[in-house]
Parts: structure tokens; C-alpha cells; sequence
């Protein structure tokens, strides 16, 4: 695997100096070993319902590089070195857009909106209006409903190396939402090994606005196995318990004496057989936690993990009052990964996705996403890599 993982980054490199006449990733080279796996522009090329679809390389001096799509506004890949300087690929991704828009599992690195997590019922007021969603996740709403921002193409527009700058007009009843709601999210890969997600949006209506971005992440690379063993830290004293819909009860709970307990770092896998009748309800860790901020909206460290092989290290970094930590129960190894002889199997990876609390609308004890005409949806989350010391 670090092999593997060391010919994909000088691929990559290769393409990145190769490519002097444009940002986008137009020059890609397949690597002189067959039977490596490569990220090739052309394999990201094409036309949906209409618009181009393009692949985007960021990259640092520290040798980090990120690709990205604008089909889905998503995350493609993470390349960052392990304690052996080897580069590694910590997220899940697929070598063509085509994989993308087939698989299965649609949300792979892709923004999440309008409302990112689930709606109880598809339901929600606004304005003395009652609205119906999609139940694309019986029997509620998920991640938007039907389509969502992971099913659309982007504009997109990449200034120099580090920056890719991406724009979408979800119109006024797409999804069945109010609004026409502007949209523009932005990555930025700083000389820190910082990749910035900053989101922004305008309504002509009110609406509810909850972004996020749903990538699947691996610590000791893509494809390298369970994630049990990776340490996890959560800076987080309660959930949001739920029900056996996994919509939360409008209650907070104490992680304390709990499997949730992930205040010091501990082992993913460690607790998460134990009997619980939250772990059940999502055969697993699938639940939102209550981030400690003592001052809402501002930058917070909300969560660390650690590749116990890599020894990579990864610090999520806040604005959002939640983080959903999701660790892949439903990973059934139905898509086959950037490393052609490796699927992604049960809990391969797990998700920390920044947010406010799901079901936000149908609860008056929630923080609102509650978007009005005249004011601005503004947020950013930071996801820094390292090496454990």
C-alpha cells in the first residue's frame, strides 16, 4: 500500500508541474506503472445535465495536495505524508466523475445541503407554511432530499494553487425549499496543512440554510482497512439523542459513563459493541455531538483522530455549533476505491461532519437555520494534518 500510495503522489506531482498553463488539472500523466491507480483530468471531463464537469488540484510546499470536483462541489482525494514521509490518501474517493454519479453511496466528499442530516418526515414550517421533502431516507428527509447539492455541477474557478472557489443557484422550489439561495463555497489549502471549507449564501426568500461537506476519512489511507483502532478525541459533553428513526428527541444527553464518551482520545472501536440502545439505533456511532464553544460562532477545536499505522493526525476546527461523527455502519463495499483491488468495506472510514443539529427546524431548542432575504449564511470549518509527536 505505501507503494501504491508513493506513485499516486509523484502522479500527481508529475501532473502538477506539468500543468503551467492552467490551475485545473488538465495535464495529468499516468503513472509509468500500470497497475497504479492515478487521478487523470480526463477521466473527470464531461458534460451533466448540461455542465462541464472538471477536476481541480490544490497543492503546498509541505507536499499536500487535494483534488477536487465540481460535480458535487466535493473532495476527491487528500494526499498528506505519514510518519514515514510516505504520501497517503486519508479519504475515500474514485478515479472518474462517472463513479460519482453510479454509486450507490452519492455523498463520497460531496458539500451537503440545502439542510444538511435528516428532517423528521420531510416536514418542517416556515412562515406559517407547511413544507414537504423527498423521504429519500424512510421516514424522514436526509441530506437535502431529492436532488441534493452532491447530484449537481458546480461553476467553478481556481485563482492560483491553493484555492479553489466554487458557485451554485439552488432555485426557489428545488427540493421543495423556499428561495433561490446563492451559494458559494470556497477550499483553501494553507502552508499550515490547514484545508479551509468556508460557505456562504444569499436567500430572496426565507429559507433554511445547514451546509457541510461529507467526507469519508481514513487516517491510515484509503482502502488500508477498519478504522477501529484510530483515536478519537471529541471536545463534546452531550448529544442529541434520537430515535429509532434517528431523529433527535429535542433532549441533550451527558456523554459521561457512555460508549459516547470521546473526551480523551480513545479507540474508535472500542466501545462500539457494547450495549446501548443509541448505538442500535445506528448500528453504530451516527449521532450529533454538542460542541463545548463556550462563545457561538466562533472558531473551535471540536475533534482529533489518529492513524494508529500512519500516525497522521487530523484537527477539526469549528464554527458550527455541531459535529455529526458517523463511523461507516453502512459501509457494505459496494464501490470499488481509487486502488482497483479494494472496496470499502464495513466501517473503512468515518465521517466528522461540521453542522447544525439535525431536525434544527422542528425544534425551538435548536440552534435556527433559519436564512431571511437581506442577510448572509457564513461559515467555515478547518480540517489541519500533522504527524503524531
Amino acid at each position: 500500500m505505501k507503494n501504491i500510495q508513493h506513485y499516486v503522489w509523484l502522479s500527481l506531482t508529475i501532473a502538477m508541474l506539468a500543468s503551467c498553463k492552467s490551475h485545473t488539472a488538465t495535464n495529468q500523466q499516468q503513472s509509468t506503472n500500470p497497475g497504479v491507480p492515478v487521478l487523470q483530468a480526463k477521466n473527470f471531463a464531461d458534460t451533466i445535465n448540461g455542465k462541464t464537469t472538471s477536476l481541480y488540484l490544490l497543492k503546498n510546499k509541505n507536499g499536500m495536495q487535494v483534488a477536487i470536483t465540481n460535480y458535487g462541489a466535493r473532495l476527491v482525494s487528500i494526499v498528506v505524508p505519514d510518519k514515514n514521509n510516505v504520501p497517503t490518501d486519508v479519504i475515500i474517493g474514485f478515479t472518474n466523475v462517472k463513479e460519482y454519479v453510479t454509486s450507490p453511496d452519492r455523498f463520497y466528499g460531496a458539500i451537503i445541503g440545502r439542510v444538511a442530516n435528516r428532517i423528521a418526515k420531510g416536514m418542517f414550517t416556515l412562515g406559517g407554511k407547511t413544507y414537504h421533502l423527498a423521504i429519500n431516507n424512510p421516514p424522514n428527509s436526509l441530506h437535502g432530499g431529492e436532488p441534493g447539492y452532491q447530484d449537481v455541477v458546480w461553476d467553478a474557478t481556481q485563482p492560483n494553487d491553493s484555492t479553489v472557489e466554487l458557485s451554485y443557484l439552488s432555485k426557489d422550489g428545488q427540493a421543495n425549499y423556499p428561495g433561490n439561495l446563492q451559494i458559494h463555497v470556497t477550499y483553501t489549502l494553507g502552508s499550515d496543512n490547514a484545508l479551509k471549507i468556508s460557505y456562504e449564501a444569499q436567500t430572496d426568500k426565507t429559507t433554511l440554510v445547514s451546509l457541510t461537506n461529507h467526507s469519508y476519512f481514513n487516517l491510515n489511507g484509503e482502502g488500508s482497512g477498519t478504522i477501529d483502532n484510530q483515536e478519537l478525541q471529541l471536545n463534546a459533553d452531550q448529544v442529541t439523542p434520537v430515535d429509532s428513526t434517528q431523529i433527535p428527541t429535542g433532549k441533550f444527553d451527558s456523554v459521561a459513563g457512555t460508549p459516547f464518551d470521546f473526551r480523551t482520545l480513545t479507540a474508535i472501536g472500542k466501545r462500539i459493541g457494547e450495549k446501548n440502545t443509541q448505538l442500535a439505533y445506528g448500528k453504530g456511532y451516527d449521532v450529533n455531538y454538542v460542541l463545548n464553544n463556550p462563545k457561538a460562532g466562533s472558531l473551535f477545536h471540536a475533534a482529533t483522530v489518529i492513524g494508529d499505522k500512519s500516525g497522521i493526525q487530523m484537527d477539526v476546527y469549528t464554527v458550527e455549533p455541531g459535529l455529526q461523527f458517523y463511523s461507516g455502519n453502512f459501509m457494505a463495499g459496494n464501490n470499488i476505491l481509487q486502488n482497483k483491488n479494494i472496496k470499502d468495506g464495513y466501517r473503512t472510514a468515518f465521517c466528522l461532519e461540521t453542522q447544525h443539529y439535525p431536525d434544527a427546524p422542528n425544534h425551538k431548542n435548536f440552534p435556527s437555520i433559519v436564512l431571511k432575504p437581506g442577510k448572509k449564511y457564513a461559515t467555515y470549518s478547518i480540517y489541519k494534518f500533522s504527524v503524531e509527536k
